[in-house]
């Protein structure tokens, strides 16, 4: 009789997961121990050295963002600047051909006086002449007040146009420094990313999720670290047990600092 040959069931990564399980899981794991204790020690210094590089950099990532979102800004102001002026010199055209009309129907009234029979047209006459006048000096108002709002929006755009100047000197500038550093740095990170995703692929995907998630928690994104000063954790600094520096020196088990989650190991461990 055949024997069917059980597969073993993957269960899904829970991001919650105890350490407890994660320790089960690194054990019952096929690869040896103390090389994938090594792995993950090795991706730690990987993405220690791949951090310092980051922080060469500094602010001026941020900084070029801020700036470009300035720049961005001064210019959208601008465009709503030269949208606005143009729409003030429609108005005035408008009004300009207003006050044409309005002429035209205060000659025509005028005319009309000439020819009147009985004071009740001669009142109505007036009546629409007034009407037409105070159009008309409607009209001479508002393109006087639109000729005055194109002046104030004429100066802000000269206002801004110095700020765009100055921020995109600025820009340039902190471009080419963040460039600079960058171009120093690019073969000595590549090489550090290829050597990092080297690393990460030896190691299995919960074990990695564990660790990201580690790195993601502490402020110093350490989530391996060696023992400090022969008896503490290299994270926290936190006493080790005797029993759990034993298991750590040997390299045959994950062990997690009980205080802040980090995993401790001995690199040198044979």
């Amino acid at each position: 009789m055949a024997t069917t040959k059980i597969k073993k069931v993957e269960t899904p990564i829970d991001e919650r997961e105890t350490f407890v399980s994660l320790q089960k899981s690194f054990a019952d794991s096929e690869a040896n121990i103390q090389e994938k204790l090594k792995t993950l020690y090795a991706l730690q210094e990987a993405d220690n050295e791949i951090e310092k590089i980051v922080q060469l950099r500094g602010e001026l990532p941020a900084e070029v963002e801020a700036l470009e979102g300035d720049v961005a800004a001064i210019e959208g102001k601008i465009e709503h600047a030269n949208a606005l002026i143009e729409e003030y010199l429609h108005s005035i055209e408008d009004n300009k051909q207003s006050i044409i009309d309005y002429d035209a129907q205060i000659e025509k009234y005028k005319e009309q006086l000439d020819n009147i029979s009985n004071s009740r047209e001669y009142d109505s006459i007036n009546k629409e002449l007034e009407n037409q006048d105070l159009l008309r000096q409607i009209a001479v108002k508002n393109i006087g007040e639109l000729r005055m709002a194109i002046e104030e929006k004429r100066d802000l755009l000269e206002e801004l146009g110095r700020r765009l100047e100055i921020r995109n000197e600025d820009l340039a500038a902190k471009r080419d420094e963040l460039s600079v550093i960058k171009e120093s740095t690019a073969s000595e990170e590549e090489k550090l990313r290829v050597r990092r995703d080297a690393l990460a692929a030896k190691i299995d995907a919960r074990t990695m999720s564990a660790y990201t998630r580690i790195r993601q928690s502490v402020h110093n994104h350490l989530a391996v670290v060696p023992v400090f000063n022969g008896d503490s954790c290299g994270g926290c600094f936190n006493t080790v047990t005797p029993q759990r520096l034993i298991e750590i020196a040997s390299g045959k088990k994950l062990v997690i600092c009980e205080h802040c989650g980090r995993i401790i190991v001995n690199p040198n461990a044979e």
